[in-house]
């Protein structure tokens, strides 16, 4: 039974020490809120991803359309 209130407590530390992160962590939240809002207004916003050309699209729809042809191929086949 003692084992049993010995982990009793060590969770209700854990919740104690969980409220104490969530507090820091809205105080960061906050921080990095009026920061971004300092950079001209601007927020934090994700990188650019690459685009592509019509080109290179064009090439990789084909290359698919082809390993589609040959699974039907492969199904036929079987």
């Amino acid at each position: 039974m003692a084992k049993l209130k010995g982990l009793v407590s060590v969770v209700s530390q854990l919740r104690v020490e969980r409220t104490s992160l969530l507090n820091q962590l809205r105080h960061v939240d906050a921080a990095l809120s009026v920061l971004g809002k300092l950079d001209n207004g601007r927020s934090y916003t994700k990188p650019r991803r690459r685009t592509l050309s019509v080109a290179a699209r064009k090439k990789i729809a084909a290359a698919q359309r082809a390993r589609w042809a040959k699974v039907r191929q492969m199904k036929k086949a079987a």
